[in-house]
């Protein structure tokens, strides 16, 4: 989907004068002093994901390499399958945030720790189980499903604190205290990267000290996401009433909205588990090097997810203040720049992707067949950038339910695919089936913006 598609929705579902439609100095501002702070706390994930790649990438052999690849799957199923968390938190604290609501901002942060509480408790209580089934599921050899398991069992046990951390995330974004978010995201990595190479080559913990270094890292963020959340916790607001806290309409919202996102989550991990269990029947050397080439595509959809992120807090506080122009300016001005983001990365990827994959690792077999699938991992931001944005803009505008049907119907397209693709073009073909799902995220979201534009009230407009 290009730009076009998504101008045509927008245009299908306002009626914008002319002067509206010129998109003023100050929303491209807006978007950008949002966006580039969630873009560098973005990009210290990837680049945590990057290092780990790279010291599992220098042991003894490839096995390693896949293991802490399976180990990183399982916990993409465990963790960003509770994304809700986050996702639901932005879109619910922006739409408060922009309504001037200070009791609707306390009440949301609490019930999402709350339920992150529950649900991390339930994690640590079937991890076995958990990990067991799951790590079978995936493949892999005998020897990379030993190396997953140490991996996992290293890691889960702060599985809490991590999900406290998506409410943390979630909330500081919703009310766009980006800079805070910076700083959350920063320290968490900073101390998983510190901790890797201590734990690794000081400790010679092995595989085990990647996953436990993540773990490290979880907790002291969750310190400091406790710190920012009491530091700018909303003051002279009455105790916090348990009824209202409870209240049944807003336990209902809540449920709906995770429900949908956790669906869609679910999709988009089962996505891309399989898309590995594909790769792990094709040998260890050629899962290896497909983890390694997902190593960009996590790089970029971080990246580009900072402004998918503004469009959250922006669309988010818009339809909060029910001003129609300014969800329509949010998105065209987000569109923007994600599509010149999108090209930078496509650039650099294939300018460089070489040097990178040689950086990752020194296994020749798995550098031999990473460069061979490396033209693939340089097309995907251009293809993939517009399901990322839209992802942002049904987020912030809490539309659930489009986001839900939409992977659903990506997810059928991409297992079709892959089926027919793989069977007469081998990885080539797995490769192109991710593509095709990742234009079928945003073909099918761009059908419903018009939807969305149509349901934020019209009558109250700034001026550009």
């Amino acid at each position: 989907m290009g730009r076009r598609g998504l101008a045509l929705g927008l245009r299908a579902g306002t009626q914008l004068s002319d002067t509206a439609a010129a998109v003023p100095v100050r929303w491209h501002r807006r978007v950008l002093t949002l966006a580039f702070p969630i873009v560098l706390a973005n990009l210290t994930q990837p680049i945590l994901g990057a290092v780990d790649t790279a010291v599992a990438g220098h042991l003894e052999n490839a096995s390693y390499l896949g293991g802490v690849a399976l180990g990183g799957l399982f916990f993409n199923f465990v963790f960003w399958g509770f994304g809700f968390l986050r996702m639901g938190t932005t879109g619910l604290a922006a739409q408060a945030h922009g309504a001037g609501d200070q009791a609707g901002l306390r009440d949301t942060v609490v019930r999402a720790l709350l339920l992150a509480a529950a649900i991390g408790a339930a994690v640590l209580l079937l991890q076995t189980p958990l990990i067991d089934y799951t790590l079978h599921a995936l493949g892999g050899s005998d020897a990379v499903q030993r190396h997953a398991q140490i991996y996992c069992r290293a890691r889960i046990w702060a599985a809490p604190l991590a999900l406290g951390n998506y409410v943390v995330l979630g909330w500081l974004l919703g009310t766009q205290r980006v800079r805070l978010a910076l700083l959350s995201q920063v320290l968490i990595n900073s101390v998983n990267i510190v901790a890797v190479l201590l734990y690794v080559y000081g400790f010679d913990w092995g595989v085990a000290g990647i996953g436990a270094a993540t773990a490290t890292a979880d907790a002291l963020g969750f310190v400091l996401g406790v710190v920012l959340l009491w530091r700018n916790w909303p003051r002279g607001l009455p105790a916090l009433n348990r009824a209202a806290l409870f209240d049944a309409a807003a336990l209902k919202r809540l449920v709906v909205l995770n429900r949908d996102i956790f669906v869609r989550t679910l999709c988009l991990l089962a996505s891309f588990g399989w898309f590995a269990h594909l790769g792990a029947r094709q040998g260890d050397a050629t899962l290896a090097a497909n983890a390694l080439l997902l190593n960009l595509q996590t790089f970029m959809a971080y990246g580009l997810d900072g402004f998918a992120h503004a469009a959250e807090a922006l669309v988010g506080a818009a339809i909060g203040a029910r001003e129609r122009h300014a969800f329509v300016q949010a998105v065209k001005v987000s569109a923007l720049w994600s599509g010149f983001g999108a090209l930078g990365f496509t650039l650099v990827y294939w300018g460089a992707g070489t040097w990178i994959v040689e950086c990752l690792t020194d296994q020749a077999a798995v550098r031999a067949a990473a460069e061979t699938y490396l033209p693939w991992a340089a097309l995907s931001p251009v293809i993939s950038v517009w399901g990322f944005l839209l992802d942002g803009v049904f987020i912030g505008a809490t539309r659930t339910r489009e986001l839900m049907t939409s992977m659903v119907v990506s997810f059928a397209v991409f297992v079709a695919a892959s089926w027919a693709l793989l069977t007469l073009y081998g990885n080539h073909g797995l490769w192109a089936a991710m593509l095709i799902f990742m234009a079928a995220r945003g073909l099918t979201l761009a059908r419903f913006l018009p939807r969305v534009a149509h349901s934020v009230p019209a009558a109250v407009a700034v001026a550009g």
